[in-house]
């Protein structure tokens, strides 16, 4: 039964990235900027909220209530992402740059590599917490689950930023959708590799889960919350609303 539910939660990521590539059957152009503002900043709230009760916490608790491990982590998911960024184009620099690289890459293209090389991480911190509710490592199914809807969440404009694009290029409904859904599958990949080697490696899991946290901060602040800034108001209202919602559910339910 728990393989059952830890595979629905691993696959909940992907799902989220499907069905907004699956946007390009149902709208002509892009998803309305108000809803797209709405969706992240609740992906955010949700995600914030789950980096510090389902990651941050967990790790500090089976680090006998020290910070240190769980402060060293966090660092090290920051700077694992910082250190992408600087090699890899980013969503904000590939949107602004692949004008100018038309000879090279098209902007779609480096769309879709930027945002699969970005599930990468977030793929291992849906594993970590999956991992550490196999393990019996102070998280709970909701916690997990909560993590895994923000991050599915975040992907569904995702998965859209990809295939529209790819639509309105002249290329097919399929093609795009297919292109969109690629994008997202190294999720599933990642978290169940990252299962496989916490069960070898069960004592770094609060390393593990702090690493996660950093990556995900790193994340919201970096990607989400600059792209909800259009319309501060909507993201700031959206974004609380998602972090009371995980708190709750983490309160009630964990």
């Amino acid at each position: 039964m728990n393989s059952e539910i830890v595979l629905i939660g691993l696959l909940l990521p992907f799902l989220g990235t499907s069905l907004g590539s699956a946007c390009v059957f149902f709208l002509k152009n892009e998803i309305m900027p108000s809803v797209n503002i709405a969706l992240l900043g609740f992906a955010s709230g949700v995600m914030m909220s789950a980096a510090v009760w389902s990651l941050l916490i967990p790790a500090i608790e089976q680090s006998s209530g020290s910070p240190i491990v769980a402060s060293i982590g966090f660092l090290a998911g920051v700077g694992f992402l910082l250190l992408m960024d600087r090699l890899v184009p980013h969503l904000h620099s590939a949107s602004e740059h692949a004008e100018g690289l038309h000879a090279k890459l098209k902007k779609t293209t480096m769309l879709f590599f930027a945002v699969t090389l970005h599930n990468i991480p977030e793929g291992m911190a849906v594993g970590v917490v999956f991992a550490g509710f196999l393990q019996n490592g102070n998280i709970t199914i909701m916690e997990a689950f909560a993590l895994s809807l923000g991050i599915a969440l975040q992907n569904f404009p995702e998965g859209a930023i990809i295939s529209l694009p790819l639509k309105s290029a002249g290329g097919s409904k399929k093609k795009a959708f297919i292109y969109g859904t690629l994008s997202g599958i190294v999720e599933p990949i990642a978290s169940i590799l990252t299962i496989l080697l916490s069960s070898v490696i069960v004592q770094a899991l609060p390393s593990l889960l702090s690493f996660a946290a950093g990556a995900m901060v790193y994340v919201i602040i970096e990607e989400l919350l600059p792209e909800s800034s259009d319309n501060s108001d909507i993201g700031t209202v959206s974004f609380a609303i998602g972090f009371v919602l995980m708190m709750t559910l983490d309160t009630l339910l964990g």
